[in-house]
């Protein structure tokens, strides 16, 4: 397996104005397009399917096996929706994919409207990032005026066009069929399934649902073939991605490499842990996956390694975290976060996350006793597997997992604050100020 990094996605990432559609045409931008728009919509849907991609959102699904999922044709319209929508903490990498790069993202927008029939495409975009909803309007905009948006792209006959749409802030519009709800002016909560959306998704119509990631690789795979693609990555998880750096890491930043570099590669090219510390725990796939230990700096970062040490590869959040963190303190902000973003729809994810984050603010102020531990451990067990939907899953992982991998910090946690085993100004990647009154204030 190469350990080299693989600049794709971000090949034109450090150019100037690399957001603009002649910075992207000039190092070969649309040729995918032009290539796609001469060949039969189903072999495009096949090439993807023979390339291997899997979705780049966290589940890890073959992205072809997904757009062929959608009934024959009868007549009515079918969606592509992008989910645009990163909230998890941790996960940092559509964000500045679509800052540096929103052409790309287009283009494989209208390849894969293209291969799946589809002449109205929805862009759903996490709506506290206004600098890229602007940025993404005006990529778009400039789009359209070259052509590749519209009616008769290049001449082709295909139509499309493109709805940019903002999202309100909830961090469960990141799950697919809530996302469909907010789309349709509901409130975004998870549907039933099946129908799945593939059959009955936006407006009750076939819809398919991609990350960004996904569908910003399409391009380079149209380009370049599925024997290239594959030419990447492992023999199931094949290609690039993205890995998200950040934490207690010398030089944080994305690191586009194949899938199946380990940690320990990664660290190499970002310089290691910050200085004189070491690692301690680490995240391989954002806040709501198992967390990781030093042990595992030699796993490879493909869904079935990951999966089988015990964790998920998620969206390739790696936080890193050395001795000077308290678990217990992360896990704790992590759960509240889950807590607070709960949309309340179904008992196990609307109660649990409410006790476990009593449970675990306990621990954390010194006030827990043994049986908290058990509890917390009850707790996500009557959560997994039991919630509407996945998010309700992923809000116990870091806890059953930290548990596992360090208990002694919890039973510690029944005599003695975090803050006082693991002061925070230590931790700091900043300056640290404790809290203080102000002096010289006057009403």
């Amino acid at each position: 397996m190469a350990t080299t990094l693989t600049p794709v996605l971000t090949d034109t990432w450090d150019a100037d104005r690399s957001w603009s559609l002649a910075t992207y045409e000039d190092a070969g931008g649309y040729r995918g397009l032009r290539r796609a728009l001469g060949m039969q919509a189903g072999d495009v849907v096949t090439m993807v399917k023979d390339s291997g991609l899997r979705g780049r959102g966290g589940a890890g699904f073959p992205t072809g096996m997904k757009w062929g999922f959608l009934p024959a044709p009868d007549g009515g319209p079918r969606y592509l929706v992008v989910n645009a929508d990163e909230s998890e903490p941790g996960t940092c990498k559509d964000t500045p994919l679509m800052m540096a790069s929103p052409q790309l993202l287009i283009e494989g927008m209208i390849i894969t409207s293209y291969a799946i029939g589809c002449h109205h495409a929805f862009l759903y975009v996490r709506g506290e990032i206004l600098h890229v909803y602007r940025r993404l309007l005006h990529a778009i905009e400039e789009a359209r005026a070259a052509g590749y948006l519209g009616t008769d792209i290049l001449g082709s006959g295909f139509d499309l066009e493109i709805t940019l749409h903002s999202g309100a802030g909830a961090y469960i519009c990141g799950e697919e069929t809530a996302l469909l709800d907010s789309l349709e002016g509901l409130r975004g909560q998870p549907r039933l399934k099946p129908p799945f959306p593939a059959v009955a998704g936006l407006y009750a119509r076939p819809t398919v649902v991609n990350n960004v990631e996904s569908i910003a690789s399409v391009p380079s795979i149209v380009q370049g073939g599925s024997d290239w693609f594959k030419s990447m990555g492992t023999e199931r998880s094949s290609g690039y991605g993205l890995f998200s750096l950040s934490g207690h890491v010398t030089r944080p930043g994305q690191y586009e490499a194949p899938l199946g570099i380990t940690l320990r590669e990664l660290l190499e090219m970002a310089g290691g842990i910050r200085e004189g510390h070491q690692l301690k725990f680490w995240t391989p796939g954002g806040s709501s996956t198992p967390i990781f230990t030093a042990e595992h700096l030699d796993v490879p970062l493909d869904y079935e390694s990951v999966g089988a040490a015990g964790s998920m590869l998620g969206t390739r959040a790696l936080q890193i975290f050395d001795e000077t963190t308290s678990v217990v303190r992360a896990v704790t902000r992590w759960t509240e976060f889950y807590k607070h973003e709960s949309c309340g729809k179904c008992t196990p994810c609307r109660e649990g996350t409410y006790w476990l984050t009593q449970v675990l603010q306990r621990i954390e102020a010194g006030q827990g006793t043994l049986a908290d531990i058990d509890l917390l451990l009850d707790l996500c067990d009557n959560i997994l597997g039991k919630a509407f939907c996945a998010l309700g899953d992923g809000a116990t992982s870091p806890i059953t997992s930290a548990v596992q991998y360090f208990r002694d910090e919890f039973v510690a946690g029944t005599h003695t604050p975090a803050d006082v085993l693991f002061p925070p100004e230590h931790s700091s990647l900043f300056s640290y100020t404790p809290k203080h009154t102000l002096v010289g204030v006057h009403a």
